[in-house]
Protein backbone atom coordinates (compact mmCIF):
# COMPACT_ATOMS: atom_id res chain seq x y z
CA UNK A 1 0.00 0.00 0.00
CA UNK A 2 1.51 3.42 -1.34
CA UNK A 3 2.38 5.86 1.44
CA UNK A 4 0.50 9.51 1.59
CA UNK A 5 3.56 10.88 1.94
CA UNK A 6 5.09 9.28 -1.38
CA UNK A 7 5.97 10.52 -4.61
CA UNK A 8 3.03 8.52 -6.40
CA UNK A 9 0.65 9.68 -3.63
CA UNK A 10 0.83 13.06 -3.49
CA UNK A 11 1.06 13.58 -6.86
CA UNK A 12 -2.50 12.04 -7.22
CA UNK A 13 -3.78 14.26 -4.50
CA UNK A 14 -1.82 17.42 -6.54
CA UNK A 15 -3.52 16.26 -9.42
CA UNK A 16 -7.19 15.68 -7.41
CA UNK A 17 -7.08 18.77 -6.92
CA UNK A 18 -6.80 20.15 -10.00
CA UNK A 19 -10.06 17.63 -11.14
CA UNK A 20 -11.71 19.79 -8.38
CA UNK A 21 -10.61 23.21 -9.06
CA UNK A 22 -11.83 22.43 -12.93
CA UNK A 23 -15.36 21.65 -11.09
CA UNK A 24 -15.71 25.35 -9.81
CA UNK A 25 -14.74 27.05 -12.41
CA UNK A 26 -17.67 24.92 -14.38
CA UNK A 27 -19.35 26.21 -11.26
CA UNK A 28 -18.80 29.28 -11.04
CA UNK A 29 -20.02 30.09 -14.74
CA UNK A 30 -23.41 28.56 -14.39
CA UNK A 31 -23.92 30.22 -10.68
CA UNK A 32 -23.76 33.79 -12.33
CA UNK A 33 -25.61 32.63 -14.96
CA UNK A 34 -28.71 31.61 -13.25
CA UNK A 35 -27.91 34.21 -10.55
CA UNK A 36 -28.28 37.14 -13.04
CA UNK A 37 -30.44 35.47 -15.57
CA UNK A 38 -33.03 33.49 -13.74
CA UNK A 39 -33.32 34.76 -10.07
CA UNK A 40 -32.04 38.19 -11.55
CA UNK A 41 -30.06 38.92 -8.97
CA UNK A 42 -27.71 42.26 -9.87
CA UNK A 43 -24.59 40.51 -9.34
CA UNK A 44 -21.34 42.67 -11.63
CA UNK A 45 -20.67 39.48 -14.33
CA UNK A 46 -18.39 40.56 -15.92
CA UNK A 47 -16.48 40.67 -12.76
CA UNK A 48 -17.45 37.79 -12.21
CA UNK A 49 -16.87 35.60 -15.49
CA UNK A 50 -13.80 37.40 -15.36
CA UNK A 51 -12.26 35.75 -12.01
CA UNK A 52 -13.46 32.41 -13.37
CA UNK A 53 -11.46 32.48 -16.36
CA UNK A 54 -8.71 33.62 -14.56
CA UNK A 55 -9.08 30.31 -12.36
CA UNK A 56 -9.54 28.49 -15.36
CA UNK A 57 -5.73 29.74 -17.20
CA UNK A 58 -4.52 28.89 -13.77
CA UNK A 59 -5.51 25.80 -13.51
CA UNK A 60 -4.47 24.77 -16.59
CA UNK A 61 -1.05 26.18 -16.12
CA UNK A 62 -1.31 24.32 -12.71
CA UNK A 63 -1.60 21.25 -14.34
CA UNK A 64 1.44 21.95 -16.59
CA UNK A 65 3.59 22.88 -13.97
CA UNK A 66 2.89 19.97 -11.86
CA UNK A 67 3.22 17.37 -15.03
CA UNK A 68 6.87 19.19 -15.68
CA UNK A 69 7.95 18.93 -12.07
CA UNK A 70 7.41 14.94 -11.93
CA UNK A 71 10.77 14.14 -11.51
CA UNK A 72 11.69 16.31 -8.56
CA UNK A 73 8.28 16.59 -7.09
CA UNK A 74 8.68 15.28 -3.75
CA UNK A 75 11.12 17.70 -2.47
CA UNK A 76 8.78 20.47 -4.62
CA UNK A 77 5.18 18.53 -3.25
CA UNK A 78 4.41 20.73 -0.23
CA UNK A 79 5.42 23.95 -1.59
CA UNK A 80 3.25 23.31 -4.71
CA UNK A 81 0.54 22.11 -2.23
CA UNK A 82 0.59 24.96 0.34
CA UNK A 83 0.91 27.87 -3.10
CA UNK A 84 -2.04 26.40 -4.96
CA UNK A 85 -3.99 26.41 -1.68
CA UNK A 86 -3.27 30.08 -0.45
CA UNK A 87 -3.79 31.25 -4.42
CA UNK A 88 -7.50 29.31 -4.75
CA UNK A 89 -8.14 31.20 -1.08
CA UNK A 90 -7.29 34.58 -2.70
CA UNK A 91 -9.50 33.94 -5.49
CA UNK A 92 -12.45 32.27 -3.48
CA UNK A 93 -11.88 35.41 -1.50
CA UNK A 94 -12.58 37.61 -5.05
CA UNK A 95 -15.25 36.08 -5.80
CA UNK A 96 -17.29 36.43 -2.31
CA UNK A 97 -16.42 39.85 -2.57
CA UNK A 98 -18.21 40.75 -6.04
CA UNK A 99 -21.03 38.33 -4.90
CA UNK A 100 -22.58 39.86 -2.19
CA UNK A 101 -19.84 39.76 0.34
CA UNK A 102 -21.19 39.05 4.12
CA UNK A 103 -24.34 38.14 2.26
CA UNK A 104 -23.12 35.15 0.19
CA UNK A 105 -23.64 31.91 2.36
CA UNK A 106 -20.84 30.64 -0.55
CA UNK A 107 -18.37 32.21 2.01
CA UNK A 108 -18.86 28.70 3.84
CA UNK A 109 -16.84 27.03 0.79
CA UNK A 110 -13.40 28.21 2.65
CA UNK A 111 -14.37 25.03 4.79
CA UNK A 112 -13.66 22.92 1.43
CA UNK A 113 -10.53 24.19 1.16
CA UNK A 114 -9.19 23.49 4.52
CA UNK A 115 -10.77 19.80 4.45
CA UNK A 116 -8.20 19.98 1.00
CA UNK A 117 -5.17 21.34 3.07
CA UNK A 118 -5.66 18.81 6.49
CA UNK A 119 -5.65 16.12 3.32
CA UNK A 120 -2.61 17.53 1.67
CA UNK A 121 -0.44 19.18 4.25
CA UNK A 122 1.23 18.98 8.03
CA UNK A 123 -1.43 20.34 10.72
CA UNK A 124 0.52 23.60 11.06
CA UNK A 125 0.50 24.27 7.29
CA UNK A 126 -3.61 23.54 7.31
CA UNK A 127 -4.04 25.80 10.73
CA UNK A 128 -1.87 28.54 8.80
CA UNK A 129 -4.07 27.95 5.77
CA UNK A 130 -7.24 28.31 7.77
CA UNK A 131 -5.56 31.68 9.61
CA UNK A 132 -5.05 32.84 5.93
CA UNK A 133 -8.82 32.31 5.05
CA UNK A 134 -9.63 34.12 8.25
CA UNK A 135 -7.30 37.18 7.26
CA UNK A 136 -9.12 37.33 3.57
CA UNK A 137 -12.64 36.90 4.87
CA UNK A 138 -11.59 39.70 7.46
CA UNK A 139 -10.35 41.65 4.93
CA UNK A 140 -13.58 41.78 2.76
CA UNK A 141 -16.31 42.01 5.25
CA UNK A 142 -14.23 45.28 6.91
CA UNK A 143 -13.47 46.92 3.70
CA UNK A 144 -16.53 46.82 2.31
CA UNK A 145 -18.44 47.71 6.32
CA UNK A 146 -15.82 50.81 6.20
CA UNK A 147 -16.76 51.67 2.45
CA UNK A 148 -12.72 51.13 1.32
CA UNK A 149 -14.68 48.37 -1.09
CA UNK A 150 -17.79 48.31 -3.24
CA UNK A 151 -20.34 46.49 -1.46
CA UNK A 152 -22.93 44.43 -4.06
CA UNK A 153 -25.47 44.09 -2.64
CA UNK A 154 -27.62 40.54 -3.36
CA UNK A 155 -30.99 41.97 -3.82
CA UNK A 156 -33.34 39.70 -4.02
CA UNK A 157 -31.74 37.27 -2.36
CA UNK A 158 -31.45 39.11 1.08
CA UNK A 159 -34.25 41.60 2.55
CA UNK A 160 -32.04 44.30 3.40
CA UNK A 161 -28.67 45.12 3.08
CA UNK A 162 -26.25 43.60 5.75
CA UNK A 163 -22.89 44.90 5.16
CA UNK A 164 -23.42 47.71 8.06
CA UNK A 165 -25.43 45.17 10.42
CA UNK A 166 -22.73 44.57 12.65
CA UNK A 167 -24.25 41.97 14.97
CA UNK A 168 -24.95 40.16 11.73
CA UNK A 169 -21.61 40.24 10.92
CA UNK A 170 -20.36 39.76 14.20
CA UNK A 171 -22.22 36.34 14.23
CA UNK A 172 -21.64 35.05 10.97
CA UNK A 173 -17.75 35.77 11.57
CA UNK A 174 -17.81 33.78 14.90
CA UNK A 175 -19.33 30.66 13.14
CA UNK A 176 -17.09 31.17 10.24
CA UNK A 177 -13.98 31.53 12.33
CA UNK A 178 -15.04 28.57 14.81
CA UNK A 179 -16.13 26.11 12.13
CA UNK A 180 -12.82 27.02 10.41
CA UNK A 181 -10.54 26.33 13.20
CA UNK A 182 -12.69 23.19 14.08
CA UNK A 183 -12.55 21.48 10.61
CA UNK A 184 -9.22 22.22 10.10
CA UNK A 185 -8.72 20.60 13.73
CA UNK A 186 -10.98 17.39 13.00
CA UNK A 187 -9.51 16.56 9.29
CA UNK A 188 -6.29 17.35 10.76
CA UNK A 189 -7.12 14.46 13.38
CA UNK A 190 -8.88 12.48 11.23
CA UNK A 191 -5.67 12.44 8.51
CA UNK A 192 -3.04 11.73 10.84
CA UNK A 193 -4.66 8.60 12.08
CA UNK A 194 -5.12 7.40 8.79
CA UNK A 195 -2.15 8.40 7.71
CA UNK A 196 -0.11 6.01 10.88
CA UNK A 197 -2.54 3.19 9.75
CA UNK A 198 -1.71 3.24 6.26
CA UNK A 199 1.72 3.12 7.77
CA UNK A 200 1.37 0.49 9.91
CA UNK A 201 -0.40 -1.89 6.97
CA UNK A 202 2.38 -1.08 4.47
CA UNK A 203 5.15 -2.57 7.12
CA UNK A 204 2.85 -5.78 7.59
CA UNK A 205 2.27 -6.16 3.67
CA UNK A 206 6.14 -5.45 3.37
CA UNK A 207 6.53 -8.50 5.26
CA UNK A 208 3.64 -10.23 4.31
CA UNK A 209 5.69 -9.87 0.91
CA UNK A 210 8.92 -10.68 2.35
CA UNK A 211 6.97 -13.57 4.00
CA UNK A 212 5.76 -14.81 0.62
CA UNK A 213 9.02 -14.51 -0.85
CA UNK A 214 10.64 -16.83 1.55
CA UNK A 215 8.23 -19.36 1.53
CA UNK A 216 8.41 -19.25 -2.76
CA UNK A 217 12.03 -19.74 -2.13
CA UNK A 218 11.70 -23.00 -0.13
CA UNK A 219 9.60 -24.36 -2.57
CA UNK A 220 11.80 -23.37 -5.57
CA UNK A 221 14.44 -25.57 -3.42
CA UNK A 222 12.59 -28.12 -2.59
CA UNK A 223 10.46 -28.99 -6.46
CA UNK A 224 13.99 -28.73 -7.31
CA UNK A 225 15.15 -31.35 -5.04
CA UNK A 226 12.14 -33.76 -5.87
CA UNK A 227 12.19 -33.06 -9.77
CA UNK A 228 15.67 -34.62 -9.29
CA UNK A 229 14.97 -37.35 -7.25
CA UNK A 230 12.47 -38.27 -9.83
CA UNK A 231 14.71 -38.00 -12.71
CA UNK A 232 16.70 -40.40 -11.21
CA UNK A 233 13.85 -43.08 -9.96
CA UNK A 234 12.29 -42.78 -13.86
CA UNK A 235 15.88 -43.29 -15.07
CA UNK A 236 16.03 -46.58 -13.32
CA UNK A 237 12.37 -47.70 -14.27
CA UNK A 238 13.10 -47.10 -17.91
CA UNK A 239 15.97 -49.59 -18.44
CA UNK A 240 14.08 -52.52 -16.56
CA UNK A 241 10.68 -51.62 -18.34
CA UNK A 242 12.72 -51.70 -21.53
CA UNK A 243 14.05 -55.18 -20.76
CA UNK A 244 18.08 -54.28 -20.73
CA UNK A 245 18.18 -56.00 -17.38
CA UNK A 246 16.13 -58.67 -18.19
CA UNK A 247 12.93 -60.19 -19.23
CA UNK A 248 9.96 -59.38 -16.49
CA UNK A 249 6.90 -61.35 -16.45
CA UNK A 250 3.56 -59.50 -16.54
CA UNK A 251 3.39 -58.74 -13.01
CA UNK A 252 6.62 -56.93 -12.73
CA UNK A 253 5.93 -55.06 -15.73
CA UNK A 254 2.38 -53.76 -14.68
CA UNK A 255 3.55 -52.50 -11.24
CA UNK A 256 6.37 -50.63 -12.84
CA UNK A 257 4.62 -49.22 -15.96
CA UNK A 258 2.33 -48.22 -12.87
CA UNK A 259 5.23 -46.29 -11.05
CA UNK A 260 6.36 -45.05 -13.74
CA UNK A 261 3.19 -43.67 -14.97
CA UNK A 262 2.93 -42.06 -11.47
CA UNK A 263 5.86 -40.60 -11.48
CA UNK A 264 5.71 -39.13 -15.10
CA UNK A 265 2.66 -37.42 -13.60
CA UNK A 266 4.35 -36.52 -10.15
CA UNK A 267 7.04 -34.66 -12.63
CA UNK A 268 4.26 -33.20 -14.49
CA UNK A 269 2.99 -31.46 -11.39
CA UNK A 270 6.53 -30.71 -9.99
CA UNK A 271 7.55 -28.96 -13.41
CA UNK A 272 4.23 -26.49 -13.28
CA UNK A 273 5.00 -26.01 -9.42
CA UNK A 274 8.33 -24.98 -10.36
CA UNK A 275 7.45 -22.90 -13.34
CA UNK A 276 4.62 -20.80 -11.11
CA UNK A 277 7.15 -20.14 -8.35
CA UNK A 278 10.18 -18.88 -10.62
CA UNK A 279 7.48 -16.52 -12.35
CA UNK A 280 6.44 -15.56 -8.89
CA UNK A 281 10.13 -14.99 -7.72
CA UNK A 282 11.26 -13.57 -11.11
CA UNK A 283 11.79 -9.59 -10.80
CA UNK A 284 12.04 -9.02 -14.63
CA UNK A 285 10.79 -11.04 -18.17
CA UNK A 286 13.03 -10.67 -20.82
CA UNK A 287 11.21 -9.45 -23.44
CA UNK A 288 11.38 -8.53 -27.22
CA UNK A 289 9.44 -8.24 -30.47
CA UNK A 290 7.84 -11.47 -32.11
CA UNK A 291 5.29 -12.00 -34.42
CA UNK A 292 2.12 -12.74 -32.61
CA UNK A 293 0.25 -14.87 -35.71
CA UNK A 294 3.06 -16.88 -35.71
CA UNK A 295 3.11 -17.99 -31.97
CA UNK A 296 -0.64 -18.69 -31.98
CA UNK A 297 0.02 -20.51 -34.98
CA UNK A 298 2.40 -22.95 -33.35
CA UNK A 299 0.71 -23.27 -30.34
CA UNK A 300 -2.23 -24.76 -32.42
CA UNK A 301 -0.28 -26.97 -34.49
CA UNK A 302 1.20 -28.26 -30.64
CA UNK A 303 -2.47 -29.10 -29.50
CA UNK A 304 -3.62 -30.35 -33.15
CA UNK A 305 -3.02 -34.06 -32.60
CA UNK A 306 -4.85 -33.92 -29.50
CA UNK A 307 -8.16 -32.31 -30.91
CA UNK A 308 -8.21 -34.22 -33.78
CA UNK A 309 -8.19 -37.31 -31.45
CA UNK A 310 -11.64 -36.31 -30.42
CA UNK A 311 -12.48 -34.63 -33.71
CA UNK A 312 -12.50 -31.14 -32.12
CA UNK A 313 -12.10 -28.48 -34.12
CA UNK A 314 -9.72 -25.60 -33.89
CA UNK A 315 -10.95 -22.17 -35.83
CA UNK A 316 -8.70 -19.41 -35.56
CA UNK A 317 -9.32 -15.77 -36.52
CA UNK A 318 -6.25 -12.73 -36.49
CA UNK A 319 -6.99 -8.98 -37.44
CA UNK A 320 -5.03 -7.95 -40.17
CA UNK A 321 -3.48 -4.99 -38.41
CA UNK A 322 -1.83 -7.50 -35.74
CA UNK A 323 1.70 -8.47 -36.29
CA UNK A 324 4.49 -7.84 -33.88
CA UNK A 325 3.61 -7.51 -30.60
CA UNK A 326 6.13 -6.91 -27.31
CA UNK A 327 6.54 -9.86 -24.68
CA UNK A 328 8.11 -12.89 -24.12
CA UNK A 329 7.08 -15.12 -26.34
CA UNK A 330 7.75 -18.50 -24.92
CA UNK A 331 5.96 -17.63 -21.74
CA UNK A 332 2.60 -16.25 -24.29
CA UNK A 333 2.93 -19.60 -26.64
CA UNK A 334 2.57 -21.67 -23.17
CA UNK A 335 -0.22 -19.28 -21.92
CA UNK A 336 -1.61 -20.46 -25.56
CA UNK A 337 -1.11 -23.58 -25.65
CA UNK A 338 -2.59 -24.69 -22.12
CA UNK A 339 -5.74 -22.45 -22.10
CA UNK A 340 -6.17 -24.63 -25.53
CA UNK A 341 -5.04 -27.75 -24.22
CA UNK A 342 -7.70 -27.81 -21.34
CA UNK A 343 -10.05 -26.64 -24.16
CA UNK A 344 -9.99 -29.79 -25.73
CA UNK A 345 -9.64 -31.67 -22.60
CA UNK A 346 -12.91 -30.42 -21.22
CA UNK A 347 -14.66 -30.28 -24.53
CA UNK A 348 -16.69 -33.65 -25.62
CA UNK A 349 -16.16 -35.45 -28.76
CA UNK A 350 -17.07 -33.40 -31.99
CA UNK A 351 -16.88 -30.21 -30.39
CA UNK A 352 -15.73 -26.81 -32.00
CA UNK A 353 -12.85 -24.01 -30.17
CA UNK A 354 -12.22 -21.20 -32.06
CA UNK A 355 -9.82 -18.62 -31.21
CA UNK A 356 -10.50 -14.67 -32.49
CA UNK A 357 -7.40 -12.25 -31.94
CA UNK A 358 -8.50 -8.34 -31.98
CA UNK A 359 -7.00 -4.97 -32.37
CA UNK A 360 -7.92 -2.95 -29.81
CA UNK A 361 -4.98 0.49 -30.49
CA UNK A 362 -2.41 -0.02 -28.07
CA UNK A 363 -3.63 -3.50 -27.22
CA UNK A 364 -4.80 -6.97 -28.45
CA UNK A 365 -7.77 -8.98 -27.11
CA UNK A 366 -7.60 -13.05 -27.51
CA UNK A 367 -11.09 -15.08 -27.22
CA UNK A 368 -10.37 -18.52 -26.60
CA UNK A 369 -13.97 -20.43 -26.60
CA UNK A 370 -14.83 -23.85 -26.88
CA UNK A 371 -18.24 -25.60 -26.50
CA UNK A 372 -16.84 -27.66 -23.43
CA UNK A 373 -18.50 -28.48 -20.15
CA UNK A 374 -18.50 -25.12 -18.69
CA UNK A 375 -17.05 -24.05 -15.32
CA UNK A 376 -19.89 -23.34 -12.47
CA UNK A 377 -20.76 -20.23 -12.03
CA UNK A 378 -19.89 -19.85 -8.49
CA UNK A 379 -16.83 -21.61 -9.26
CA UNK A 380 -15.56 -18.70 -11.66
CA UNK A 381 -14.07 -16.57 -9.18
CA UNK A 382 -11.36 -19.31 -8.25
CA UNK A 383 -10.57 -20.62 -11.40
CA UNK A 384 -7.20 -18.56 -11.78
CA UNK A 385 -5.87 -19.62 -8.09
CA UNK A 386 -3.15 -22.02 -7.19
CA UNK A 387 -4.19 -25.73 -7.22
CA UNK A 388 -8.36 -25.08 -7.65
CA UNK A 389 -10.19 -26.91 -10.22
CA UNK A 390 -13.32 -26.58 -10.79
CA UNK A 391 -15.63 -29.92 -9.20
CA UNK A 392 -16.98 -30.68 -12.79
CA UNK A 393 -13.06 -30.57 -13.98
CA UNK A 394 -12.19 -32.68 -11.43
CA UNK A 395 -14.69 -35.67 -12.49
CA UNK A 396 -13.33 -35.93 -15.70
CA UNK A 397 -9.65 -35.27 -15.01
CA UNK A 398 -9.15 -36.62 -11.44
CA UNK A 399 -5.38 -35.84 -12.08
CA UNK A 400 -4.15 -32.28 -12.73
CA UNK A 401 -2.51 -29.66 -10.96
CA UNK A 402 -4.63 -26.70 -10.74
CA UNK A 403 -1.63 -24.42 -11.98
CA UNK A 404 -2.29 -23.43 -15.51
CA UNK A 405 -4.45 -21.23 -14.81
CA UNK A 406 -2.76 -19.55 -11.91
CA UNK A 407 0.45 -19.67 -14.14
CA UNK A 408 -1.46 -18.15 -17.37
CA UNK A 409 -2.87 -15.34 -15.01
CA UNK A 410 1.06 -14.86 -13.69
CA UNK A 411 2.47 -14.45 -17.26
CA UNK A 412 -0.28 -12.13 -18.20
CA UNK A 413 -0.11 -10.00 -15.47
CA UNK A 414 3.84 -9.19 -15.74
CA UNK A 415 3.01 -8.22 -19.35
CA UNK A 416 0.65 -5.52 -17.96
CA UNK A 417 -2.12 -7.32 -19.24
CA UNK A 418 -5.43 -8.85 -17.97
CA UNK A 419 -6.93 -12.31 -18.06
CA UNK A 420 -10.70 -13.42 -17.57
CA UNK A 421 -12.92 -15.35 -17.81
CA UNK A 422 -16.92 -16.05 -18.63
CA UNK A 423 -18.71 -19.31 -18.35
CA UNK A 424 -22.03 -21.21 -18.67
CA UNK A 425 -22.05 -25.15 -17.37
CA UNK A 426 -23.05 -27.40 -20.27
CA UNK A 427 -22.41 -25.15 -22.73
CA UNK A 428 -18.98 -23.85 -22.84
CA UNK A 429 -15.90 -21.14 -21.86
CA UNK A 430 -14.95 -17.86 -23.25
CA UNK A 431 -11.23 -16.61 -21.88
CA UNK A 432 -10.40 -13.42 -22.60
CA UNK A 433 -6.71 -12.05 -22.83
CA UNK A 434 -5.48 -8.38 -23.41
CA UNK A 435 -1.92 -7.57 -23.57
CA UNK A 436 -0.23 -4.46 -24.91
CA UNK A 437 1.52 -4.74 -28.21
Amino acid sequence: MESLNSREGLFERIHWLIKLRWIAVVGVFLSVFFAVNVLKIPVPDIPLYTIALILGVYNLASLVHVNRSRANFPALANRIANTQISIDLFILASLVHFSGGIENPFIFYFIFHMIIASILLSRLAAFLQATLSVFLFSIVVASEYLGILPHYCLVGFVSSDLRNNAIHISGIAFVFVSTLYIAVYMATSISKRLREREASLKEVNTQLIQKDRIKSEYVLRVSHDIKEHLAAIQSCIEPVTGGITGQLNERQMNLLERADERAGKLMFFVKALLEVTRIKLSREIRMACFDFGDTLQDAINDVTPKAKNKNISIASSVEGTIHEIRGAREYIHEVITNLLANSIKYTPRNGKISVIVSDKGNSILIEIKDTGIGIPRAELPKVFDEFYRASNAREIEKDGTGLGLSIAKQVVERHNGKIWVESEEGKGTTFFITLPK
